[in-house]
């Protein structure tokens, strides 16, 4: 039987993991067939592509738009800045359920050190785009979840923590 403490040291290594950059022959760009969209790293260049769109398990909601990320000389560094636009929309004629598109941004603080911070952007009108736009600096990684539940002030946790974050932006090569 595994004790608490032994989880939470799980999760904590499994949340190292997540954040420790891949090794250069497994972070080549991959197609996501499901979605339509490609995902991976980028290279020196500016990026500057679509993305999407995602669906909501059941394709109660989805999501799409654009992600720009400024042009860097050194690709092990993080990207000075990424601006991501887009929308999402509820396919729920439910008016109680709402459509979320859910992001998650690794950052680095001025000390090096990583942190995560999560945007989240809802619609309960059934086939009307909701925009958003939104920047972050020192990006390590954009990831983005889309889900369809309940009408809240916030995702559940449900909706950030189970299923497949799709990723938008790596900043390593």
């Amino acid at each position: 039987m595994i004790t608490r403490p032994l989880v939470g040291i799980a999760f904590a290594a499994a949340g190292i993991l997540a954040l420790a950059p891949m090794t250069a022959s497994s972070a080549g760009a991959t197609a996501d067939t499901t979605a339509g969209a490609t995902t991976g790293a980028t290279t020196n260049a500016t990026a500057n592509g679509k993305w999407g769109p995602y669906y909501a398990r059941g394709t109660k909601a989805k999501a799409n738009g654009k992600l720009t990320a400024a042009p860097k000389d050194d690709p092990s560094l993080p990207n000075p800045l990424v601006k991501v636009t887009g929308s999402v929309v509820s396919l729920s004629r439910t008016p109680s359920t709402c459509g979320w598109a859910v992001f998650r941004i690794s950052y680095f603080d001025s000390a090096n050190q990583p942190h995560l911070a999560y945007r989240n952007y809802r619609t309960c009108s059934y086939g009307k785009a909701k925009k958003f736009a939104f920047s972050a600096k020192k990006v390590g990684e954009v990831e983005v979840k889309v889900c369809s539940e309940r009408k809240a002030a916030k995702p559940s946790l449900n909706c950030q923590y189970a299923g497949t974050w799709k990723s938008l932006y790596v900043y390593y090569r």
